[in-house]
């Protein structure tokens, strides 16, 4: 073991490898050794903590850092303009702390490629001096009420790192962090404590793993389109004989749901199951259909309300999604509209308030062009209309997402001025949300709603209304939002991640 000393000039117990910071030329071999920092320094707190576990004693304290990615840039040198991402701002040092190599592997080799490739670097890889927190040493999490008595908890503390507020907020995503002189820049939007936080929350709001969460998602503010995906992805995995239809649903190899019960593809000769489903579902359930290159898509109940929307976008935001999308429903605000057409988000009037201190109400939340034509494109060629048609069902235009539920309850003359100057068509209560979060985390949103109700009409969303609307709807919007997912899918990374959604002085990791 090696000895150094923390704050409190107490000894400290660290790995026996001290890994000496290299440099590669290769972001493959870089990512290699980022693995091996990563996989010796949290076995090294696993087995520490397994000891804790026995009642041993430590006289000193416990800690293994993450590992650490660095570049230096020079001069400014040339790159391709066509990406949003792979390369930084200028001469400097750029750096960021990384975690779990085996989830996040691939983003970490194109990253670095990107890099390497404009602006003709190494790549130096080491271990920083940010402590790996206990908790997030355990990729699945560990439930210590479980297993220690009240004094061992009590006592933690003083062995090992616990998660330290301040290394997890989100000052570099919000533009607000600025480096203190002599240190480096900020190589990507999250730090790798502020990942892990993420990853262990995703586990407990969605009771799946995160390993299993695709680059598309969909989300939603009704149950009933869930069941729709649930009936979708168990029928994805059914055998088929008819030639083309099996190979489409070979596309996609398994299909898990909460508790990560995973229902594998017969097609492809799979036919096991495992998982156990929970006693009773999470706060926001996911469901994954998923891809063997993990561009498949993940739909998430986030129920209603923006604060809800905001929860699980900040999560899911560390997993760098290539898309997102709203399917819900809304209040149809214009007279001209019936039950059941749709509504494509083209702007957002922002009145859900839970994003305010992060995103000022005077930024633009700007439509993104690939999105849209997906939606649309989606839209026609799964009702089969074109045209005037399509325009009978589908209208573009912006949506207000409130915080208030029973908006309607309030004095309609102000409400109501304000929506018309906004030119708003449509109204919910988690829409601006997810297209803010999507903005403000670089993950290309998009909103297609289903007008369920048009109080400012006299059509309230009644028990009977709503349940022939749900019969009638809600299958065909969700084939709506998987095609839209799989025709972005098919455009290519490289068109989707759009330059609108850079700062200044943007991060190199997209």
């Amino acid at each position: 073991m090696t000895m150094n000393k923390d704050t409190n000039q107490r000894a400290v117990q660290t790995p026996a490898n001290s890994f000496p910071t290299e440099s590669f030329d290769d972001a493959t071999e870089a990512v290699t050794r980022l693995s091996a920092i990563y996989e010796a320094n949290t076995s090294f707190l696993r087995d520490a903590f397994a000891r804790y576990r026995r009642n041993e004693s430590f006289e000193r304290r416990v800690r293994a850092c993450y590992p650490f990615v660095r570049v230096c840039t020079e001069v400014n040198t040339h790159i391709d303009s066509r990406r949003s991402y792979g390369f930084v701002a200028g001469p400097g040092v750029f750096e960021t702390t990384v975690t779990r190599p085996d989830l996040f592997g691939d983003y970490y080799r194109e990253q670095l490629r990107l890099l390497a490739k404009n602006h003709h670097v190494q790549i130096e890889v080491g271990v920083s001096d940010q402590p790996i927190p206990i908790h997030f040493a355990f990729a699945e999490g560990i439930h210590l009420e479980g297993d220690l008595d009240r004094e061992r908890l009590f006592l933690m503390r003083d062995v090992f790192d616990t998660p330290d507020l301040a290394l997890l907020d989100d000052r570099i995503v919000n533009g607000t962090y600025e480096p203190a002189p002599g240190e480096p820049h900020p190589l990507a939007l999250f730090t790798a404590a502020r990942v892990d936080f993420s990853l262990h929350r995703l586990k407990h709001y969605t009771a799946t793993s995160p390993t299993h969460c695709q680059n598309y998602v969909l989300y939603t503010n009704y149950q009933f389109y869930i069941d729709e995906f649930v009936k979708l992805g168990r029928t994805m995995m059914a055998h088929t004989d008819d030639e083309e239809l099996r190979a489409y649903r070979s596309e996609y190899t398994s299909f898990v749901e909460p508790g990560d019960v995973v229902t594998y593809n017969e097609n492809l000769g799979e036919q096991s199951q495992e998982g156990t489903a929970p006693p009773r579902l999470p706060q926001m359930p996911a469901y994954h259909l998923k891809r063997a290159d993990g561009s498949g898509i993940t739909m998430i109940n986030i129920g209603v309300g923006p604060s809800n929307a905001k929860t699980i976008t900040d999560h899911i935001a560390v997993l760098r999604p290539h898309a997102w999308i709203m399917l819900g429903h809304c209040a149809g605000l214009r007279n001209t509209q019936r039950l059941g057409d749709y509504v494509l988000a083209h702007g957002y009037v922002r009145e859900d308030h839970v994003l305010d201190a992060d995103l000022p109400l005077w930024v633009p939340i700007p439509a993104l062009a690939e999105v849209q034509v997906a939606l649309e494109r989606a839209v026609a060629q799964v009702t089969q209309l074109d045209g005037v048609e399509l325009k009978r069902v589908m209208r573009t235009g912006t949506v207000a997402s409130v915080d208030n539920r029973n908006w309607e309850l309030r004095d309609h003359r102000e409400p109501v001025q304000r929506l018309s100057q906004s030119r708003a068509i449509a109204l919910d209560m988690e829409s601006a949300t997810i297209a803010a979060n999507g903005f403000r985390f670089r993950v290309p949103y998009g909103t297609l709603l289903c007008v369920s109700d048009k109080p400012l009409h006299g059509e309230l969303k009644l028990p009977g209304m709503a349940d022939q609307f749900y019969r009638a709807q809600v299958d065909q919007h969700l084939q709506i939002g998987v095609k839209a997912m799989e025709l972005l899918r098919m455009n290519g990374l490289h068109r989707l991640h759009s330059r609108k959604l850079r700062s200044f002085a943007e991060v190199a990791f997209q």
